[in-house]
């Protein structure tokens, strides 16, 4: 059952780009719009990453602002992914989202449901609770998760377009901690992976997708490094290395050393 779910997922993206949602992007790598970073330096951030899908929180957004100079203002050419953060109960995400869905003329949503307000750590019962509210709704419903293959499978029963488990704590950038999770989940899962959560530098963006994910979300990682817009170019080509790696195959891992060279026609002493 594994393989033909995998096999299910991997039909969707027979050209290259990661399909979801009814839609195809060619960029896998997503990016956020927040961190307080001034708007001009955020969209030279994202085009740099070549990111086309970009996360807006709704409750964040900036109410005073003059036409022209708003958020959304810069982000023009681009797919907005409305998320529910600092939501802590499955009413307020689902207000949360139904508001976006009315001010930003989408139905997609990235929902959070937290449980911790140190940790910000998914609240599993009212993410399910929200998920399902959702879909129902006719959400397009991408839920950020615990790297917990039982949730993951449970909210695409629920009928989420994809499952967006983390890979360490918000804005840790400690990179993957439970590579062996993310692979199970990755492998189960018949809807696209995205990582979300915890990136810190390119090699943790290229490990996600050589383990098989489909993409990665990040925000602190480009905002937050010394040079940010450096940053969003790593980090793109590190989401392409990490693409090609995994679809080339890694050599296997061995204890000892293999010749690089025929051992046949070696000149003798």
């Amino acid at each position: 059952m594994m393989d033909t779910m995998q096999d299910e997922k991997n039909t969707n993206s027979t050209d290259g780009t990661l399909q979801i949602g009814g839609r195809a992007f060619s960029s896998r790598l997503w990016v956020g719009t927040g961190k307080g970073v001034a708007y001009p330096l955020m969209r030279e951030c994202i085009d740099a990453s070549g990111a086309e899908i970009v996360t807006v929180a709704v409750r964040r957004i900036p109410t005073g602002e003059k036409p022209g100079e708003m958020l959304v203002d810069h982000l023009h050419g681009l797919t907005l992914l409305p998320n529910t953060a600092l939501c802590y109960t499955a009413k307020d995400a689902i207000l949360t989202a139904q508001l976006a869905r009315e001010a930003l003329g989408t139905n997609w949503v990235k929902l959070e449901v937290i449980g911790d307000e140190k940790t910000l750590f998914p609240d599993n019962e009212g993410l399910l609770e929200a998920a399902r509210e959702l879909v129902k709704d006719d959400f397009v419903v991408l839920p950020y998760c615990i790297d917990d293959p039982v949730i993951c499978r449970k909210l695409e029963d629920l009928g989420c377009a994809a499952v967006m488990p983390l890979a360490a704590p918000i804005g840790s950038g400690l990179g993957i901690r439970n590579a062996t999770n993310l692979q199970i989940i990755i492998e189960q899962a018949g809807v696209p992976v995205v990582v979300d959560a915890g990136v810190g530098t390119a090699s943790d963006a290229a490990l996600a997708m050589e383990l098989g994910a489909d993409a990665v979300l990040m925000q602190t990682a480009i905002y937050g490094a010394r040079e940010p817009v450096k940053m969003a170019r790593a980090m793109r080509h590190a989401i392409e290395a990490g693409r090609l790696a995994k679809e080339a195959g890694r050599i296997p891992r061995k204890l000892y050393a293999t010749a690089s060279s025929p051992l046949e026609g070696v000149v003798g002493s």
